[in-house]
């Protein structure tokens, strides 16, 4: 079969007039490297601050041991013998400088008795503790301590640090700005490593840095090994600091609460009472502050032993009094390192009898997997072992900023241009999309933006500095 010579050249003309079709990744790549550019260089700090705060209160329980040894170990550790716990907070209530007791914490095997008050001024999750000697029932001192695990001062003060940089509110948007972007970046550097390394058709290069390597090919490689190496902490930090964040927070909530995964709760009510709410999920990093309520706390052995008899049986609980009329007595669990122990048992006043219980094998798997989460990220499910791995994940990321910020140095295009960072990447690759992928991209832009509100509008504020700039580089251009 013969073919006219004519014919053929305008064949060959026409596919090579045609542009070659291009597959799903080289369209977004652009995208997806102006974005980890652009996120990276702006919220890279806020990244920063929270790595280093995280370190530090990884590592914090240490240094509270030390410095307030004190209080937290009991002098007569050679007594097996215990005072009873009605004469503990006895003792305590005559020394205390505050007010409204609300709950007490039994003695942990060597530790000291906490019986903690709240007169309703101090701030949110905080409360009086006066410590005692359960075996001689002597108060060795007292201090203000924080949330559900209890941090004295130092902690409570790093924890803050991390929390909201002591802003109150309006601080802790920036620990929810760093973990809504931080799955971002962490997603959109590794899925550009992992393209190059399939490139090069190399395990090798993915996972470790090139050998030999100078300058910013050098940097880039460290940057991007060390990031597969961490990018499943990485997530995990994302994800469970979002879940108590300010704003996201919320919206996990209430999709658990939607999908059946909230956290069983307590009836705190007697039969006799009317209905006044129920304790769980987070309810216990606060405090009531209502006092006694006329209910006899001498009765505090005799609730604990109900509790007990429930099996509640491990040797890290919180008594909480009734914190009204037709309350209940409370004693929950407060134990955090696997395998975990939060079980909690209602008692009524009255007649001491168990009304309720909750626990800890009954919640749903995501109910779990949430209270695991969080443990995690605070460094207390696996003890040592935990904080350990949480200081190393807080230094690979104070790591991968500062080489991020190289990178973005080592760019500059020219010697004379010494004292100045690289330039962003090019612009184009929202244009460079068809339609359907724009409309995709866009949708996913949204669905996470209104789900989690700093992301979105963070996000907007990037495109918007990114159309300024973008106009005044048009702008110097002409009027060349």
């Amino acid at each position: 079969m013969t073919v006219d010579s004519d014919t053929t050249i305008d064949q060959t003309s026409d596919t090579a007039a045609r542009p070659a079709r291009r597959g799903v990744w080289s369209l977004l790549r652009p995208l997806v490297l102006r974005l980890h550019f652009y996120a990276g260089v702006l919220v890279a700090p806020f990244l920063l601050v929270a790595a280093v705060s995280g370190g530090l209160y990884a590592l914090s329980p240490q240094v509270e041991r030390v410095v307030y040894a004190d209080l937290l170990e009991a002098p007569s550790v050679a007594s097996s013998a215990r005072v009873p716990l009605a004469e503990q907070v006895a003792a305590a209530t005559k020394v205390s400088t505050v007010r409204g007791l609300v709950a007490v914490r039994p003695a942990p095997e060597g530790g000291t008795t906490r019986v903690l008050f709240d007169d309703g001024t101090m701030a949110e999750s905080y409360r009086h503790a006066v410590f005692v000697d359960p075996t001689t029932g002597a108060v060795l001192g007292q201090e203000k301590v924080y949330g559900t695990s209890g941090s004295l001062p130092v902690r409570s003060w790093i924890d803050q640090l991390h929390r909201s940089l002591h802003l109150g509110e309006v601080g802790r948007l920036y620990s929810e700005l760093a973990a809504s972007w931080l799955w971002v970046v962490a997603l959109g550097g590794l899925t550009l490593w992992v393209a190059r390394a399939r490139a090069r058709r190399s395990a090798r290069a993915l996972l470790v840095p090139e050998s030999g390597a100078r300058g910013r090919v050098r940097t880039r490689s460290w940057h991007g090994a060390l990031g597969v190496w961490l990018v499943l902490g990485l997530l995990a930090l994302s994800a469970t600091g979002l879940t108590w964040s300010r704003l996201a927070g919320e919206n996990v909530t209430e999709l658990r609460s939607r999908l059946g995964w909230s956290t069983p709760a307590l009836v705190t009510t007697t039969a006799s009472a009317p209905a006044a709410g129920a304790t769980g999920g987070h309810a216990d990093h606060g405090a009531s502050t209502g006092g006694t309520h006329g209910v006899d706390a001498g009765d505090i052995d005799k609730v604990l032993a109900a509790a007990r008899a429930a099996d509640i049986t491990s040797d890290q609980v919180e008594i909480g009094l009734p914190a009204g009329a037709g309350a209940t007595w409370t004693v929950t669990e407060v134990h955090r390192a696997f395998p975990t122990a939060v079980d909690a048992a209602a008692v009524d006043p009255a007649t001491l009898a168990v009304t309720d219980s909750v626990r800890f094998a009954d919640y749903p798997f995501m109910a779990k997997l949430a209270r695991w989460g969080v443990d995690i990220h605070m460094g207390v499910l696996f003890g040592l072992p935990n904080q350990i791995a949480l200081a190393g994940l807080a230094m690979g990321l104070v790591v991968m900023v500062v080489l991020g910020y190289r990178m973005w140095w080592q760019r500059r295009p020219t010697t004379a241009a010494r004292w100045r960072p690289g330039p962003a990447i090019r612009r184009g690759g929202l244009r460079a999309l068809p339609w359907p992928g724009l409309v995709a991209v866009a949708l996913v832009a949204v669905i996470f933006g209104v789900f989690l509100p700093l992301l979105g509008i963070s996000l907007l504020a990037f495109l918007l500095v990114d159309l300024v700039l973008a106009a005044y580089l048009r702008r110097a251009i002409r009027a060349r």
